[in-house]
């Protein structure tokens, strides 16, 4: 069985300890940041599989240390914060976040949401070790490396947005359900504000436009989304 280390980025040393003894408890091994002037130094001595993350911290807030960290590794992020508003979360997502949780919170269902993203990530619903590569036209995608590619231009994505250009490329020309995409990306959707899929739909446009693919996700109101034959993108 896999050991996974969970890095607790939480300057409340209540909460953290708590979270600890946790995660501690179901069998995998938890870390506290305790020099918050540079977590990311702390995330790459951690080997750290996944990250809870804080918003207010001391010196930078999380959503500095998210992009920091995002910045070197696409390991599942999720903040846990006292911030409930519809924009934080909003603004966590859009910073590489993969998740968002309030406090005050349930401690098993913390525990659930790890195990569902260590899942995904690295367990039971993450590829096996021979590369699979996915095309949709002249657009490819390498799922495990979270890397998609279109002509010589290359762009990395994170975890749920390789998950959700997965489905929409493999489905390319047809038009791919919410309820769907949700399944897909979280296993237990009903915690997942409406605006979060939105979240991550603007993101993979953006990268995809980047790399010369306009307009290749199309919204069908009311159903879903669909991966046009659009610029650079044909479907097969």
């Amino acid at each position: 069985m896999n050991t996974y280390t969970i890095l607790i980025v939480e300057d409340d040393a209540k909460i953290s300890g708590l979270l600890c003894s946790y995660i501690n408890k179901y069998g995998f091994t938890a870390k506290e940041v305790d020099n918050f002037n540079d977590v990311l130094d702390s995330f790459r001595k951690s080997n750290a599989h996944l990250v809870l993350l804080d918003i207010n911290l001391p010196k930078y807030d999380g959503y500095y240390w998210c992009r920091q960290i995002r910045s070197h590794s696409h390991c599942p992020i999720l903040f846990i914060s006292a911030r409930d508003s519809q924009m934080d979360q909003v603004m966590a997502l859009e910073n590489g976040a993969d998740d968002y949780i309030t406090k005050p919170f349930h401690y098993e269902v913390v525990m659930a949401k790890i195990r569902s993203h260590l899942r995904r990530a690295y367990g039971s619903y993450s590829f096996g070790q021979g590369e699979r590569k996915v095309k949709a036209g002249n657009l490819v995608l390498f799922p495990e490396r979270f890397v998609v590619m279109l002509g010589e231009g290359i762009t990395e994505l994170t975890q749920k947005e390789a998950v959700l250009l997965e489905t929409l490329m493999t489905k390319a020309g047809r038009v791919v359900s919410r309820g769907r995409l949700l399944d897909l990306m979280w296993e237990d959707h009903h915690f997942i504000d409406e605006n979060t899929l939105n979240v991550y739909i603007t993101r993979v446009r953006k990268k995809l436009k980047e790399l010369g693919a306009e307009e290749a996700v199309e919204t069908i109101r009311g159903v879903g989304y669909r991966l046009n034959s659009g610029t650079g993108v044909s479907s097969i």
